[in-house]
């Protein structure tokens, strides 16, 4: 087997004699790239931002930012990055490099102080400068004091030159303060034809390598094919399995998890396809969640709601639905609305595959029906959707944050009776939940205040929520009645209008 390799700025390097659970961030500094920076060393920051060449969703290749203290190094064995400083334009010798249009818009807008955090945002801001969609969304007459958009979480945060500020989501700054990096953003212009990452777009990314990395009695697995992927974990099961990453990573980092084996299934090409059926949609469970809301565009308004409320732009180019299942944690964001959605889980295991309904998929705190040596391969999402749909989700920030209480709802109202009711529930239970007892109290009844208020009351019983340091238990339950409350308002508001 070859030995693993990474190219950084258009420059081979071995990976060798990095450990298996080393970092990107921190292989890329020991090489001398001290622009990627460590902040939080858990996703939430975003001064270790790098770009990775990945497969495009509108081209070939698709320069995508991600955090580089998640991601073990080994992962990015064949691939290709770029930090900051592999943005600038050498220049002729003796003479210093030209900066990125990206570098020189932050510098002229005065958006940088300290600038610890500065080659972050450069990288985010550049994933975003080379999105080849974003010039479909410029538009000139957007007023830049406005274009925040009004809190909703709904995604719409466009510049006028198409830029969505969601980019930035994963980049915090301390000292300058947004208004100029928002300001440089709003500034950027679009690739030339001899811009070179914006011409290697046009050709494929690297295609994943099988690799074997070992070092130290530690090994890094990355199979071919599902079925190496399965042997493997049948004859290892004590093997940590990551996609993403972005929840392992934390572990690593700061909990100082240790793995004698770790295999990736984030690049099995039987993991990452989307297909669109008659009676459901199929949904990879190593597709990262931007490349799923690229691809739906919206086609499942639910999710579309979910997506920009789901960590950061940094993590979602990352994480996985298959993850986010896998970890079975209750406060995850994107059970609840696959609850809602009557999604289920098809569970791939030597023996053959199994459909299991995601309401009976968790079965304790971070506990579910998978078993040793499985893997989620894909989600199913049944068709038709339910008309009326919303995501709510309470946290401290509005965006990049973990919930507090998280609820989804997909109903079905006809000649105005509930005809049909669905409702996902995280944060105030041992696991994700569906609110049985309220979606009963909706059904057959009138979509009208006295009922929407008997069922408000209904839910804020639902679950058996918490005190901890996010929210008290009483909170959580009277967030769970408001939200049927601002649903039946926003309905009622619709119809009116």
């Amino acid at each position: 087997m070859v030995a693993a390799r990474i190219t950084v700025n258009g420059k081979e390097a071995p990976i060798s004699p990095a450990a298996p659970h080393t970092t990107v961030l921190d292989f890329l500094r020991e090489r001398g790239l001290t622009g990627t920076k460590e902040g939080c060393a858990e996703g939430e920051c975003g001064a270790c931002s790098i770009l990775v060449a990945r497969p495009g969703v509108n081209k070939p290749t698709d320069w995508v930012a991600v955090n580089a203290c998640l991601v073990p190094v080994a992962a990015l064995d064949g691939q290709e990055v770029v930090t900051s400083e592999g943005l600038a334009t050498a220049g002729a010798p003796g003479t210093p490099a030209a900066l990125h249009p990206v570098q020189e818009e932050m510098a002229v807008r005065g958006g940088s102080q300290c600038g610890y955090c500065t080659p972050g945002f450069i990288c985010s801001m550049a994933s975003e400068y080379y999105r080849p969609d974003r010039c479909a969304h410029a538009d000139p007459a957007v007023d830049t004091e406005t274009a925040t958009g009004t809190g909703t979480g709904t995604g719409t945060e466009h510049g006028p030159n198409g830029f969505d500020l969601h980019a930035l989501s994963g980049n915090l700054c301390r000292c300058t303060g947004y208004r100029p990096i928002r300001d440089a953003a709003f500034a950027v212009g679009t690739p030339t034809e001899n811009d070179p990452l914006a011409r290697r777009r046009e050709q494929s990314p690297p295609e994943p390598v099988p690799t074997e990395y070992t070092r130290d009695d530690s090994t890094f697995l990355r199979p071919s094919t599902l079925a190496d992927a399965l042997r493997l974990l049948r004859e290892r099961p004590d093997a940590a399995v990551v996609a993403g990453s972005t929840d392992w990573g934390v572990e690593v980092n700061i909990r100082s998890r240790r793995a004698h084996c770790v295999v990736a299934v984030d690049r099995l090409p039987e993991l990452r396809e989307m297909r669109v059926e008659s009676d459901h949609i199929e949904i990879g469970a190593a597709q990262t969640l931007t490349e799923i809301e690229r691809r739906l565009d919206g086609s499942v308004p639910l999710l579309a709601e979910l997506f920009p409320q789901f960590a950061s732009r940094l993590i979602r180019n990352s994480a996985t639905l298959g993850g986010n299942l896998g970890t079975g944690s209750p406060i995850g964001d994107s059970p609840p609305v696959l609850l809602a959605l009557e999604a289920s889980v098809v569970l791939a295991g030597a023996d053959g595959e199994r459909e299991v309904p995601l309401s009976d998929y968790f079965t304790g705190y971070r506990q579910s029906v998978r078993r040793p040596g499985e893997l989620i391969r894909a989600v199913r999402v049944p068709l038709p959707l339910s008309p009326v749909a919303a995501f709510h989700k309470i946290a401290k920030r509005r965006f990049d944050d973990i919930s507090s209480v998280a609820v989804a709802f997909a109903l079905d109202i006809e000649d105005g009776i509930v005809r049909k009711a669905r409702i996902g529930l995280g944060g105030v239970a041992a696991t994700p939940i569906r609110a049985l007892a309220t979606e009963a109290a909706l059904e057959g009844r009138p979509w009208a205040a006295e009922t929407v208020e008997a069922a408000s009351r209904v839910l804020r019983a639902q679950g058996t929520p918490m005190d901890d340091h996010r929210a008290s238990a009483g909170y959580r339950s009277a967030m769970l009645g408001q939200s049927l409350l601002k649903l039946y308002a926003r309905t009622t508001e619709a119809v009116s209008s």
